[in-house]
C-alpha cells in the first residue's frame, strides 16, 4: 500500500500541565509502542508548569499514533498539541552565537526590543535558556543566521537603549574549554582605588582622586599620573599598607566567580596599575595564580613617594596578560580579561572575550561586552553556567547560599 500524498515525515507534539513525575515516560511509552524515531526534544518547567516539545518520525498510520498520545496526556491531566510537518528542525550553522541578557531588573519591554532586532537582523532564536533568576535574571539564547560581528553590533546598541547588559559570542568548543581569567584589581576585583585609601593617611585623598579618575578616563598618561598620585604619598609610614588592607572589601560575588571557576579547572591572574604590597595578598587569600602590579619603595619605614621598576601601564598589563597565557599553555583567544579603565584597553583587546566591567564610557565602548550590574560572579553567565549549577556546586561543598525571594 502507498503512502498517502498528505502524510506528515514529522510530528511535533506539545505537552503542557502541571508539572508531576511521569509525564515524559508516559508519553514516551507511548511514542515507543508505534516505533518512531526522535528528531529533537525540549522540556522546561516554569512555576511548575511543564513544556515539554518532542520531534519525532511520523508512522504510516500517524492518525492513530496522535489519538494515543492524545489519550495518554489526559490520563495524566495534560494537554496536548500535534503539528504535522516535514522538516527535520536542523539548525543553521551559519553564525551561531549566544545571546547572554542580564538585567536587574529584567523588562518584557527589554527582552522585546532584543529579540525584535535579532529578528530583524535575519537571524533565528533556536533556543532560549535561563541562566539566573536571581540576584540577577540573564537569558541565553542561542541564535543562528548572521554572522557574529554584526549581530553584536545590532544588540549592543539596543542594550544600550534598553538599560540591559549584552554578550555575544561565537558558539563554539572554546566555550567549554579551560580558560585563563586576568582580571584588572581596583574597582573591578575590589571595591574603591587602593592608592586613594593610601592618600587618605596623607590626607590628600581628594587630589589623588582627581588624578585617578581622570587617568581612568583616558585623559592622562597612566605612568605620569601614577607618578604623580605616588610622590605625593611620600612620608606616609608603612604600616597603613597594613590598614588600607584589612579595609578593602571584595566586589559581590568575586568570591563566588574564583571558587566556581577553580574547580572547573580555571586559571586565574591579577594585573594591576595598583601595588604588590596589596594584590600579593589578594592573590593569595583567593587562590590566584598570577599577580603583577606596581612596588611602592619603602626606605626606613616610610613610603619614598617612588614606585620600584618598570610601571605597569595600559601597554604593560596585556604584555602580562600574553605572558600568563603563555605560561598556563593556552591561546590568547583562550583568556577572558575583565577591567574598567582606560588602562585595561590593550589587555581587554588582546583577550579572547574582552569585559568592561562597570567600566568608564571608553572602555565599554571599545569591549567585547559590558557587564554594568554590581555583581561581578554575573560573568560566569556569559560562560554558559547558570545560577543553579553554582550554587548545587557550593552545596556539595557544604557552602549555604542564602535562598532567593519567592
Amino acid at each position: 500500500m502507498s503512502e498517502q500524498p498528505d502524510a506528515p515525515k514529522t510530528l511535533l507534539i506539545t505537552v503542557t500541565g502541571k508539572d508531576r513525575p511521569g509525564v515524559t515516560s508516559t508519553i514516551f511509552r507511548t511514542l515507543a509502542r508505534a516505533g518512531v524515531e526522535v528528531i529533537d526534544l525540549e522540556q522546561i518547567v516554569l512555576r511548575r508548569r511543564l513544556v515539554l516539545g518532542v520531534l519525532v518520525t511520523a508512522p504510516r498510520d500517524w492518525k492513530k499514533l496522535r489519538d494515543q498520545v492524545q489519550d495518554a496526556a489526559e490520563s495524566i491531566g495534560m494537554s496536548v498539541e500535534i503539528e504535522r510537518g516535514t522538516g527535520d528542525n536542523r539548525t543553521r550553522r551559519e553564525g551561531r552565537c549566544h545571546v547572554t541578557v542580564i538585567g536587574s531588573p529584567l523588562p518584557a519591554s527589554a527582552v522585546a526590543a532584543m529579540t525584535g532586532r535579532i529578528a530583524d537582523s535575519g537571524a533565528n532564536i533556536d533556543r532560549i535558556v535561563r541562566m539566573a533568576r536571581y540576584p540577577v535574571t540573564a537569558i541565553e539564547f542561542h541564535v543562528s543566521g548572521v554572522p557574529v560581528e554584526r549581530l553584536r553590533a545590532i544588540l549592543v546598541k539596543e542594550a544600550v537603549r534598553s538599560g540591559i547588559d549584552v554578550a555575544v559570542q561565537p558558539a563554539s568548543l572554546l566555550r567549554h574549554s579551560m580558560r585563563l581569567i586576568v582580571m584588572d584589581v581596583d574597582s573591578t576585583l575590589i571595591q574603591g582605588e587602593v592608592i586613594e585609601m593610601i592618600a587618605a593617611h596623607a590626607g590628600c585623598e581628594a587630589e589623588v582622586a582627581r588624578v585617578t579618575e581622570a587617568a581612568m578616563r583616558g585623559e592622562l598618561d597612566f605612568e605620569q599620573s601614577l607618578r604623580q598620585r605616588v610622590a605625593l604619598l611620600k612620608g606616609v609610614p608603612e604600616s597603613a599598607l597594613e590598614e588600607v588592607y584589612e579595609s578593602i572589601q571584595l566586589n559581590p560575588g568575586a568570591r563566588t566567580l574564583v571558587r566556581t571557576l577553580r574547580r572547573l579547572g580555571y586559571r586565574f591572574a591579577l594585573v594591576s596599575g595598583g601595588f604588590n604590597q596589596i594584590t600579593d595578598r589578594i592573590a593569595a587569600e583567593l587562590g590566584i595564580h598570577y599577580a603583577q602590579a606596581n612596588q611602592l619603595e619603602v626606605v626606613d619605614g616610610h613610603l619614598t613617594g617612588e614606585v620600584i621598576g618598570e610601571v605597569v601601564d595600559r601597554a604593560g598589563k596585556a604584555a602580562a596578560l600574553r605572558r600568563f597565557a603563555a605560561d598556563v599553555g593556552v591561546p590568547e583567544s583562550a583568556v577572558i580579561a575583565i577591567g574598567d579603565g582606560a588602562n585595561d584597553l590593550d589587555m581587554l583587546n588582546a583577550a579572547g572575550l574582552g569585559i568592561a566591567y562597570n567600566a568608564k564610557p571608553v572602555v565599554q565602548a571599545a569591549a567585547d561586552t559590558a557587564v554594568n550590574v554590581p555583581y561581578l560572579d554575573a560573568i560566569m553567565y556569559l560562560l554558559g553556567i547558570s545560577r543553579e549549577e553554582i550554587e548545587a556546586a557550593d552545596a556539595a561543598a557544604g557552602i549555604v547560599t542564602p535562598a532567593p525571594p519567592v
